[in-house]
């Protein structure tokens, strides 16, 4: 009961804390194309403004406005491939409804609050279960709520808080998926991975990322049994299913999120042939000339195949593509580059932008988990914590931070690997598990 108390209380100064600043700052240069993509998405059941972010967050803020009315002006709006109708509309918006449009910015960023808060609970469930300590979760949830970029970004009416918040949650039950693969969790995890893919693009690797940690957690099973075996203290059995139940289990969630995915832009040209898309991306092209639509699939066998997802999806990691393509401007601890940037422009950003104490419990939960991993810690009675459960929950972490810093031709806003915080404050969470033997709270890391 006290500790339900303490998270309610963590996220109600979290959710007041968010409140007041999305009344005192400004709209940042994304938030009106955001907010009139939104507005479209309503109004018209089109989903060409903003493209390059799925549709979710807009979906959220847009409500307060339609029911608080506004002034509509839809003048600006073109379309092109790879058209960016979203700035000059967002401009319109602002024009047409005056002074007034504060005060919809303001309904509109507080609609998106909850996207924070369900981070900051995620937070808490996955280091409370993974670590077996309310202590742990409540350190976690903390970190979550008062991390200067995660308040910074949670104010907003953009899709960076709300994809790093359900892409944690989506690695949590698949977590948990993995550990007892029941039809009921396989549902939960589908539902929230389509969710992560409403959020933010970057969540596709999923398709890719799970199938293969699926394989690595199966193939380390029999190691982690027989680690178990010898282990003088009992540890909460974990189901494992034959290969081809857990199989259909996992192809089952992932096409849930799929069809989620397409429901949410109500499958807005879903299955249009390969060779049908105009693409304006180097990648896509295989034009050297920068953004010439064309199409490198057109002529070959590819093309015929059916793409699952939504057009204005696909359309959209194609702009994202090839903005990330273009001659942009870098600057780094006082040298400019142009058309290309650093590797570790992203590590070193969080460097710089996350506070030293969540710096230091970062450094400390890694020396205790190598101080936990030592053969005799099982004479201690301490509850074991795979090395396989430590993969699940950073490699998502790891595969948005290389992602992401691959495109090295546009080092810019540090908001793109926001996602990788909430995993990292997960796994700090393991600070607060002790060694002492009255504690309830005891993990051991083990190589299974």
């Amino acid at each position: 009961m006290r500790t339900a108390v303490l998270v309610i209380a963590i996220l109600l100064a979290h959710a007041a804390l968010l409140a007041y600043s999305a009344t005192t700052h400004s709209p940042t240069i994304d938030e009106p194309g955001h907010l009139v993509a939104g507005l479209v998405h309503w109004e018209f059941g089109r989903f060409d403004v903003y493209k390059v972010n799925p549709p979710l967050v807009h979906y959220i803020a847009a409500l307060p406005v339609i029911a608080a009315g506004y002034e509509a002006d839809w003048s600006e709006f073109y379309d092109h491939p790879g058209a960016r109708p979203e700035f000059s509309m967002g401009s319109a918006f602002i024009r047409a409804n005056g002074e007034r449009a504060i005060w919809l910015f303001t309904l509109a960023r507080w609609a998106c609050i909850p996207f924070s808060l369900v981070g900051g609970l995620f937070c808490f469930l996955w280091s409370r279960e993974l670590w077996s300590s309310d202590l742990a979760g409540l350190v976690s949830l903390t970190l979550w709520c008062f991390e200067p970029n995660i308040l910074a970004h949670g104010e907003l009416i953009t899709c960076d808080c709300a994809a790093a918040s359900f892409g944690l949650g989506a690695g949590y039950y698949f977590w948990r998926w993995l550990r007892i693969p029941t039809w009921s969790r396989a549902t939960t995890a589908g539902l929230t991975l389509g969710l992560a893919l409403l959020t933010k693009t970057v969540w596709i690797i999923l398709f890719g990322l799970w199938p293969v940690l699926w394989l690595f957690w199966r193939a380390t099973f029999r190691f982690q049994i027989s680690n178990l075996e010898s282990s003088p203290q009992p540890s909460p059995p974990a189901t494992h299913h034959l290969p081809l139940s857990s199989f259909a289990q996992l192809a089952a969630l992932l096409l849930l999120g799929l069809y989620l995915l397409n429901v949410g832009y109500v499958f807005d040209g879903t299955f249009t042939r390969l060779k049908d898309y105009t693409f304006i991306s180097n990648a896509l092209t295989a034009k050297e000339e920068r953004r010439t639509p064309g199409n490198r699939f057109a002529d070959s066998w590819l093309g015929q195949l059916p793409v699952p997802l939504p057009k204005p999806f696909v359309e959209g990691i194609d702009v994202q593509k090839s903005d990330f393509e273009g001659m942009h401007a870098n600057y780094l601890r006082g040298e400019w580059r142009s058309g290309r940037g650093w590797w570790y422009y992203y590590l070193y950003g969080l460097a710089v932008k996350t506070p030293h104490g969540t710096q230091f419990l970062l450094l400390m939960a890694i020396v205790l988990m190598i101080l936990r991993s030592d053969k005799h810690s099982h004479a201690h009675g301490l509850q074991p914590v795979g090395v396989r459960d430590i993969v699940m929950l950073l490699t998502p972490a790891v595969a948005v931070l290389v992602l992401v810093s691959a495109e090295h031709r546009m080092n810019a806003h540090v908001r793109y690997v926001l996602p990788v915080l909430g995993f990292l404050f997960v796994f700090i969470g393991s600070v607060a598990v002790t060694r002492s033997a009255s504690s309830q709270s005891r993990v051991h890391i083990t190589p299974g």
